[in-house]
Order: structure tokens, then C-alpha cells, then sequence
């Protein structure tokens, strides 16, 4: 990483800022005729303007302090842009000088092409669940073949425990996971080991222990429009659009991160303003980097590509991928023939559904979906290029949002299992397993958090509630066995086991993950940065037996997959076997894939006459 950006303190609108006169505090409060700060246990005046933005520059401030800011009623709330905090979300923020971290790598990034991801969570991913203790365990993701981390949200939230996802001071690292100091070495450590490090960052909503903004900007807010947490943020006002704007650009340039995962997108509504604040955020992203491999990545349930596409040389406009939900839950519905929730849309007709998503990305564009009440879901994306979707079989929320937090390897046959790590690790889509999946775990990770009282007692029952339309959970006996979110045995179950990694077990399913990502690497991941959109290909999809070719750059890759439990022949696939068996007849739960490289020019000429009759047809409509 060159010296300027290394040095480099990104100036936020919000909060706090080294200036050569001192340090400027700034809050934006316009419901409030005066603010005040207080730094060192003595109240300043902060001038206020027109906008309700209020500001005070002190001389002598040091990083270490604490500040708060002092309401009309005399309350002290946080900064809730503050880059730390002195403990609780209640309490003071500290102050913290951008520049004393000094980075020791000269990290270049690495292409989209080349990852392969682990999301995390620091609090359960160690024993210790620290940034320092997570940052000891980095050799054994390089060992195992994985390129990138993911770290589940890490900002600051009420209690100790959570998953991240009810933050409320979205640019202070969790204080119990440690300083922003100890969050940049780890960052640098998985630079210096030529990891990636991706973040999950919450834009859609604040969390409900901590959040005061709308004591004093309830304009922050607009009751226009609800979301499952309330009133939806009001994105079209300029300070409030500025906020989260910049918080991407923060955790960019201050942290040296490599990209972003921003949660749930479908939440962040913004029909007011001239230009969304999704595109808004990517394009400015992109402009501020146009060199750097930056990789930016989103969750929406819709199943739409608008903000996904590509420029003519196929780098991507906006964002990078989708998190492609379709995959794994066909996938999760065949492993274990669960119908219920949203799996209800993949219980029937799921081997065309599992083959469509490995070969064109969504498996529903615009067909009706039971799940969303019988309405169209998606648009077509097979037009789309493989990396433009990021596939798993488990994350946080697949296993944390079932009752007891189970693992797929504890629902389902191992041979199975297997059969779809092979199907997940070896596509042409960008693979993400969640931490401990590379050795079989089998602990739980369940959904957990730190509240108390009143607030406590909604989660919990609210936890439970949630599952009473659930076949499996009519007995009220049976929903009051899930775990209580707040106690801390749930949170303390949820740790992953290093232990299981060194067992017998655990290094049979470690050498085969190894094996798969060593194969990826080698004979894959070169043929995927300018892979074509309209490559994926259907021949089979019918009673477990599934036949998908991608055209990518230089070579066509063939799955064949038999998920079945009998003997089945595969559609023939010419070429050099990469992994699994010979010939065209598959013994049960077997993957056999192929990549030819002499049909390469004719089969890139089939795509694009298909692509051109799909425009020409879609034209015509």
C-alpha cells in the first residue's frame, strides 16, 4: 500500500476530525436549540448553523479522550460517528487519532477472480473472540486455500454478545472485540498473508439498545415508509445520505479494507432522491479507487441485477456480486427436504432449480414465488457473468435463523453434503463457506445477543413467536426449548471448535476441502476474471441428475452431478477430467467435472448468437 493512503485519515462530515487548530466535533441535531460538548468533564459551546449542523474545534484534545455531546435536556449522548467508544453505547465515545496505526504491508489487493471466501464472526470464531486472537489464526485459512475473510458486522452494538446486525454506532469498532488499532492489525495481517478482507455493514437500520438519534435529528427518519425495525431511514436528506456515504468510504480508506458486503439492500429505500444511494455509494467508490481491485457485494432477496452489470470489458459498474440465495436454499431443500419458510419455493421441481442457478445465477427471474405471497420474484440474469454471484451452502443467517442453529452436516447425509461442497467449491461462481465448515463443524450457531429486561424479554419471546408457523414447533413445550438469545451459554455454544479441526474427522473433511480449493486454484480461477455472461449452459436437470457447461475465458468447463441414490449416465462431456470419475456413468452422490479447452472458440460462438437472439427477443416484447 503506498505511503499516501497508508498515512491517510479520511475526513467525515460527521464526528470528529484533526484540524491544525485542534480537533472539530461535529453533530448534526436539528431538533435541538443548543449543543454542547463534553470533553475532560468540561461542557463546550457548539456553534450551530441554519442546517442544524452544530460544531466546536478545541484545542489540546488527545486521542484517549472521551466526549459526549450535551442535549436541550442536558442528556449526554454519543458520537454517533465516533471511531471508538469508552465502553457501553451509552456512555462516552473516545477519541482516536486515524494515524497511529503504522501499516506494514504494501498490499496491492487481489481480483475478484481469485476469491474464495470464510465469513467470520470475531466473537465466536476464537475462544478469546478478539480481533488479536483472530488475527493468530490466519495461517490456517492460507493453508486451507481460502483468499478472502469476511468479517460479520463489527459495529459497535448494545451488550457484549450480538451477531453484529443491531448496530448503532456504525464507525467504532465493537469495543469487546478491541480497539481500532488491534481491527488494523488484523486487517494487516491478513494483507502480509495475502488475504482479503471483506466487511458486512449495515446500512438499512440502527439496532434497538443505543440508538439516540431520534432524541435529536428525528429527521433522520421518515415514517413515510417502515421496514421490519421501524420507521425507514429518510436516505434523500443530504446530512443523513452523507453519513452512510462516507462510512463505506471510512472503512475503505481508514482500514484498508478490500470491499464491502452491504446487508439486506432491499431495505435501503430511496425513491426520492435523483440518484439512488446504493448507486450513489458504489459509484463514488469506484471513483475514488479506479485502479484498486475494490470488491463491493450485496444481499437482496428481490433477485435484481440493475446494479450488478457490467461495463463492455466486463469489470463490474457498481457492484461486484450478489450473495445468490437461490443457490443455497434449492440447494439446503434437496440435502434435507425441508419445505417450510422459504425453502417452501424449492420443495418441488428443485433439480431444474439447482441446475438453472448454477448456470444462469438466479433460479427465479420473475417466476411466482409462495414464499412472497404468490407474487413474480426476480429478473433474468443469466446475462450476468459467474463472479457476478458469491454461493454458499451455509452462512451466519441459514444456520443462526433456524431454531437451534444447526450446521448442514448434522441435517443431512455426509455423502450429500459432500457431493454439494464439491458442486459449490468447483463452479465458477464465487464460493463462501462459514467459518468452521472447512473441517465439518458441527457446533451450533445460534442467533444471540446481550440485552436486559423489558427488550430481553421481547427478543426472546419474539425468537420463539417466530417459529410457532413452523410445522415442526406447534408444541409451545417444543418452542420453549430454543435457546435464549441472551443467555450467554447460547452465545458460548455458538464458538467454533478448533479442536474438531485436528480429529480424525475433522482432517478427512479439511483434506478434501484443501484438495477441492488447490484444484480451483490451479485449474479454474485463471479462466474466470473475463468469463462472458450468457456462458452457463442446461443439458440435464432431472431426478438428481444434473449437466451444466459454462463458457468462460479460454476453456468450458462441465459439471456433472448425480445427487441421486442410484447409478445414473451423464450427459457426455469431452475434455480433461479435473476431479471425480471417468466415463459417463455416475455412482450415487459422485461430481465428476471437466474442462475442455479445443471447443472453446465454437462454444463462445454459440453464446453469442444466444445472446443476441435473447436481446432481439426481448426487443421485440
Amino acid at each position: 500500500m503506498n505511503t499516501l493512503r497508508t498515512e491517510r485519515a479520511f475526513s467525515t462530515t460527521w464526528g470528529t476530525e484533526l484540524v491544525p487548530q485542534g480537533t472539530r466535533f461535529r453533530l448534526w441535531a436539528p431538533g435541538q436549540a443548543q449543543v454542547k460538548l463534553r470533553l475532560r468533564g468540561r461542557n463546550h459551546p457548539m456553534e450551530r448553523d441554519a442546517e442544524g449542523w452544530f460544531t466546536a474545534t478545541v484545542g489540546g484534545a488527545r486521542a484517549g479522550d472521551d466526549y459526549a455531546f450535551v442535549l436541550d435536556d442536558g442528556m449526554a449522548v454519543p458520537d454517533p460517528a465516533a471511531r471508538a467508544q469508552a465502553g457501553d453505547v451509552h456512555g462516552p465515545s473516545r477519541l482516536v487519532d486515524p494515524r497511529a496505526y503504522r501499516w506494514r504491508n504494501d498490499w496491492q489487493g487481489r481480483p475478484w477472480s481469485d476469491a474464495v471466501i470464510l465469513e467470520i464472526h470475531v466473537g465466536t470464531f476464537t475462544p478469546e473472540g478478539t480481533f488479536a486472537a483472530a488475527a493468530e489464526r490466519l495461517p490456517h485459512l492460507v493453508e486451507t486455500g481460502i483468499t478472502a475473510v469476511e468479517l460479520m458486522p463489527v459495529a459497535q452494538f448494545g451488550g457484549n454478545r450480538g451477531w453484529g446486525y443491531d448496530g448503532v454506532l456504525p464507525y467504532a469498532p465493537h469495543a469487546s472485540y478491541g480497539t481500532p488499532e488491534e481491527m488494523k492489525a488484523l486487517i494487516d495481517t491478513a494483507h502480509g498473508l495475502g488475504l482479503m478482507v471483506l466487511l458486512d455493514v449495515v446500512h438499512n437500520h440502527f439496532g434497538p439498545d443505543g440508538n439516540y438519534l431520534h432524541t435529536y435529528a428525528p429527521g433522520f427518519f421518515t415514517d413515510a415508509r417502515q421496514t421490519p425495525w421501524g420507521a425507514a431511514i429518510a436516505y434523500d436528506r443530504p446530512a443523513v445520505r452523507r453519513f452512510f456515504i462516507e462510512n463505506a468510504h471510512y472503512w475503505i480508506e481508514e482500514y484498508h479494507l478490500d470491499g464491502l458486503r452491504l446487508d439486506a439492500i432491499d431495505y435501503v429505500i430511496d425513491p426520492d432522491s435523483e440518484i439512488e444511494i446504493l448507486e450513489e455509494i458504489a459509484a463514488e467508490i469506484r471513483a475514488a479507487h479506479p485502479d484498486a481491485p475494490i470488491h463491493l457485494t450485496t444481499e437482496d432477496v428481490r433477485n435484481i441485477t440493475r446494479l450488478h452489470e457490467r461495463h463492455e470489458d466486463g469489470t463490474p459498474r457498481l457492484y461486484t456480486a450478489e450473495w445468490n440465495d437461490d443457490f443455497h436454499n434449492v440447494a439446503h431443500a434437496i440435502a434435507t427436504h425441508e419445505a417450510d419458510g422459504y425453502y417452501a419455493d424449492f420443495a418441488q421441481d428443485h433439480w431444474t432449480k439447482l441446475a438453472r442457478a448454477l448456470a444462469e445465477g438466479f433460479a427465479f427471474q420473475g417466476e411466482v414465488s409462495i414464499h412472497a405471497g404468490n407474487k413474480p420474484r426476480g429478473v433474468p440474469s443469466a446475462h450476468l457473468p459467474p463472479l457476478a454471484f458469491v454461493n454458499f451452502l451455509q452462512n451466519h443467517d441459514q444456520t443462526g435463523n433456524r431454531a437451534f442453529g444447526e450446521r448442514l452436516v448434522t441435517l443431512a447425509s455426509e455423502e450429500m453434503v459432500r457431493a454439494l461442497t464439491e458442486i459449490l467449491l468447483l463452479s465458477p461462481h464465487v464460493p463462501l463457506i462459514f467459518m468452521g465448515e472447512e473441517w465439518g463443524e458441527t457446533r451450533p450457531f445460534a442467533f444471540f445477543t446481550d440485552f436486559h429486561g423489558e427488550l430481553a424479554d421481547a427478543v426472546r419471546e419474539g425468537r420463539r413467536k417466530e417459529f410457532s408457523n413452523f410445522g415442526a414447533f406447534v408444541d409451545p413445550d417444543l418452542r420453549a426449548r430454543i435457546p435464549d438469545p441472551n443467555a450467554t451459554a447460547t452465545f458460548e455454544a455458538s464458538k467454533i471448535d478448533w479442536a474438531r479441526r485436528d480429529s480424525a474427522e475433522g482432517r478427512a473433511w479439511l483434506d478434501m476441502v484443501r484438495g477441492l480449493l488447490d484444484l480451483r486454484h490451479r485449474a479454474i480461477a485463471p479462466h474466470l476474471e473475463r468469463a462472458p455472461g450468457d456462458g452457463g449452459r442446461i443439458l440435464t436437470a432431472d431426478e438428481g441428475l444434473i449437466a451444466v457447461d459454462w463458457t468462460l475465458d479460454g476453456a468450458v468447463l462441465r459439471l456433472r452431478a448425480n445427487l441421486s441414490d442410484h447409478p445414473q449416465d451423464a450427459p457426455d462431456a469431452p475434455g480433461r477430467t479435473l476431479y471425480g470419475p471417468e466415463g459417463q456413468t455416475l455412482p450415487p452422490c459422485t461430481v465428476r467435472v471437466v474442462k475442455d479447452t479445443a471447443k472453446t472458440e465454437a462454444t463462445v460462438e454459440v453464446a453469442a448468437e444466444a445472446a443476441e437472439e435473447t436481446a432481439a427477443a426481448e426487443g421485440a416484447e
